[in-house]
């Protein structure tokens, strides 16, 4: 059913058929008995998949990366499709229009995508209205925070601290973007210095509130190991929950396209099939030199069941989809938990 639905949003523009997607996920949903229809197709519950991971009772341990439902549109209908938490964003303190287009493009030789979106969306205050109808209680809600294109760095701070405040009631965990290739200058945040300002100026707000909220750092996967030893280091000092390993990657290697057509298509981070050994490398780095010392959320080219369960023998203790969730549909959510139950 899905390689059928695939067929024809293909044809569409990618982000063309993105917002299409959207709207009929959500037209579905509002047909009477639809929304049980979607639990019962792609629906798994098992006790051996119930996590529990910095505080918070996952039902299962595949989600949503950040990046689809930028703007909690449609996170309601997506946990139909049996994720076990969702992560909306990345969310900027104010709406800001993103890149130019077209700014996304699909490799179908590699099941892969490249963007250069720039965090479009409508601004932290929108999403936060949306996310205070949550129909299903126990589905985990991430907020992904970033900064506005126009904040200089020096000014990044401000910029995650609003998002904090405006989403802190309405999310149960938080994940710091500076990872993203393309927003102008945000990698260097991932720098020792400005990111232990941020992440320690964050924690100084959490441990302010009632129940402090369980803050992730979302890195990329062209850090050298010296660059993720610094994480490591970062995330005991600051005593942030764990870490998303990883975010796009400005590589181009590998791909099944001349040099050519890759210099046409730009700038941007490659999502997808490719990026699949390297974030394991970095999951299993973390995991490894940190002596298991904090959680690490996997993501990056899970296209798979046995592409979810290297990711958990790497040390994941929670995986993402976006990519593979394109490419694949929906029924890889069930397939991966599926097999996780026979480990």
């Amino acid at each position: 059913m899905y390689r059928f639905f695939k067929s024809i949003l293909f044809l569409f523009n990618p982000e063309k058929a993105h917002y299409l997607t959207f709207s009929l996920i959500k037209i579905a949903n509002q047909i009477p008995g639809f929304s049980s229809i979607f639990k019962g197709v792609y629906n798994f519950e098992h006790p051996k998949l119930k996590r529990k991971l910095f505080g918070l009772d996952f039902k299962n341990p595949v989600g949503l990366a950040a990046g689809l439902d930028k703007d909690a549109v449609v996170f309601n209908e997506l946990g139909n499709f049996g994720f076990g938490f969702i992560e909306i964003g990345t969310v900027t303190p104010k709406p800001q229009p993103g890149n130019d287009k077209p700014r996304l493009f699909r490799l179908k030789k590699d099941r892969a995508l490249i963007n250069r979106m720039g965090f479009n969306n409508a601004g932290a205050e929108a999403a936060a209205q949306k996310l205070k109808i949550r129909k299903d209680k126990s589905l985990i809600i991430g907020g992904n925070i970033g900064k506005n294109k126009i904040t200089e760095n020096e000014n990044a701070v401000s910029d995650y601290e609003a998002c904090f405040h405006s989403l802190f009631d309405v999310v149960d965990y938080f994940v710091v973007n500076v990872s993203s290739p393309n927003t102008p200058n945000l990698r260097a945040l991932q720098d020792k210095e400005p990111l232990t300002k941020l992440l320690n100026h964050l924690q100084k707000l959490n441990y302010t509130k009632e129940k402090p909220k369980p803050i992730l750092l979302k890195i990329a996967p062209d850090l050298s190991n010296e660059q993720l030893d610094e994480i490591i280091d970062i995330v005991k000092e600051t005593k942030i929950a764990g870490v998303i390993a990883t975010n796009t990657t400005i590589s181009r290697e590998g791909l099944h396209y001349t040099k050519e057509e890759i210099e046409k298509i730009g700038a941007g981070g490659l999502s997808g099939k490719p990026l699949t050994q390297r974030s394991t490398e970095v999951i299993k780095y973390l995991k490894t030199k940190s002596n298991n010392a904090f959680p690490v959320i996997g993501v990056g080219g899970i296209h798979s069941a046995q592409d979810a369960l290297d990711k958990i023998k790497a040390g994941a203790d929670l995986i993402q989809l976006y990519t593979g969730f394109i490419y694949e549909g929906p029924a890889l959510i069930k397939k991966i938990n599926k097999e996780l139950i026979k480990q």
